[in-house]
């Protein structure tokens, strides 16, 4: 986790230091089948994850247009961890633990706002946008005042996203910024501003939300609006003869039309790309798809809600799909972006936040109308939100027992449970 100069920063749970029983938990799980419910509501289990994945990796904490210029500040807070995020006066975006150096009040107690320094609440110690400590009165004049300054934490802005990590050493963003920065590019998301906000609290843990993610197996009946737009709902081997030769002459049409805009499709099969990899170690993932013939954005009937985003000549751009473990997903038509933030909240809670995106010169009435923008994800996310608040309380029964994994279709559910025994089987806190 980030460390001061004087050492400290966010101390493990006693959970991370002492989790010699996670062995015997970790062997009830049977490869190739569903978690057994005790990952799901152990206290201990989460403390622990918080330690050793949230508290680890990097999270997704907001985007650009929320830090328009200097002194503008966001919190993002994770369990234990608090966050502030300011834009500094070079136009860069640092980050900061929430807490006060003099007696550990939290330091900024709103979501968001704008600032010429951080004065403590509690006695007014007061911090530049540097961290530096400024002001301490009633404090000796020799106060070693650079020890004092607030902790750091890591802080990354890819392509208008920005990332934090609690981390003492994060991974490297290496390739996957890389990736994150070419595939977002064209979306114009350092360009947008964020149209419509919707905080939800899931009665489900983190990783179900994050398993139903991860497949289509349930699209059939529970998403008639996205199966409309997208071909997940079919995999390869079970995809109708002519709806795969649908699929391959958009496909095939795309790829021409595309390739003079600098877009390739990058995902051509029915059903969802294949993430995380199969050994756990790929944490973030990219791709563009086709929609199905007659939509240009995920929209209810397919057409544009917005005007053109990023660097789009036209709307025949396909949809753009960006992920990271353990919180962030994302999905950009021609003319608006929808991300999702995942934030857990307790073994059996998750708090998700959906951010709709548009062009940053659009206007709502002339140009946009939220009537129009938000129900195609709106509906989505509630039902999956439903369908994921029904499973927590399947899985507290002691009659659960975990089923097989579909091959065909929950390959990626497979996937998310080898990253995240990966994960939590490093303790690095």
């Amino acid at each position: 986790m980030a460390v001061g100069a004087d050492g400290a920063g966010s101390p493990p749970s006693v959970a991370a230091r002492d989790a010699a029983w996670l062995p015997d938990i970790m062997a009830t799980h049977e490869v190739g089948r569903a978690l057994p419910g005790t990952f799901y509501t152990h206290p201990g289990l989460y403390e622990l994850e918080l330690a050793r994945i949230w508290y680890q990796g990097w999270l997704f904490a907001a985007v650009a247009s929320e830090l328009p210029g200097p002194g503008s500040y966001v919190v993002y807070t994770v369990g234990a961890c608090s966050a502030i995020l300011v834009r500094q006066r070079d136009g860069s975006v640092a980050a900061y633990h929430n807490v006060c150096r003099h007696r550990g009040s939290l330091l900024a107690d709103r979501p968001a706002g704008q600032v010429r320094n951080f004065t403590c609440p509690y006695h007014q110690w007061t911090y530049g946008l540097d961290g530096s400590l400024r002001a301490c009165r009633a404090m000796p004049a020799d106060l070693d005042k650079p020890r004092h300054s607030l902790l750091p934490v890591h802080a990354a802005e890819i392509a208008g996203l920005i990332f934090i990590s609690f981390a003492a050493t994060p991974p490297q963003f290496g390739e996957a910024g890389r990736l994150l920065a070419a595939m977002a590019a064209p979306q114009g998301l350092d360009r947008a501003k964020v149209a419509h906000v919707a905080d939800y609290e899931i009665a489900a843990n983190w990783k179900l939300v994050l398993e139903n993610n991860r497949e289509c197996y349930h699209c059939d009946v529970s998403h008639p609006q996205y199966i409309a737009a997208n071909y997940d709902r079919y995999d390869a081997g079970d995809m109708p003869a002519p709806l795969a030769r649908e699929l391959a002459e958009v496909t095939r049409r795309s790829e021409e039309r595309w390739a003079a805009r600098g877009l390739a499709v990058t995902h051509a099969e029915g059903g969802l790309a294949r993430f995380p990899s199969p050994d756990g170690s790929i944490w973030y993932s990219a791709n563009r798809t086709p929609l199905v013939p007659g939509y240009t954005s995920e929209s209810m009937d397919g057409a544009r809600v917005a005007p053109l985003m990023g660097s789009y000549p036209d709307p025949d751009v396909g949809v753009l799909r960006l992920r990271t473990l353990p919180n962030f997903w994302q999905h950009g038509s021609c003319d608006h972006a929808v991300i999702t933030r995942l934030t857990p909240s307790g073994p059996g809670s998750t708090t998700a936040r959906v951010m709709w995106l548009v062009d940053a010169e659009a206007r709502e009435g002339p140009d946009y109308d939220l009537r129009t923008l938000l129900p195609f994800w709106q509906l989505t996310a509630e039902q999956d939100w439903q369908i994921c608040a029904r499973q927590q309380l399947g899985v507290r029964s002691p009659a659960y027992l975990p089923g097989p994994l579909s091959p065909a279709k929950e390959y990626n559910v497979m996937a998310f449970h080898a990253w995240y025994q990966r994960a939590l089987a490093s303790p690095q806190t």
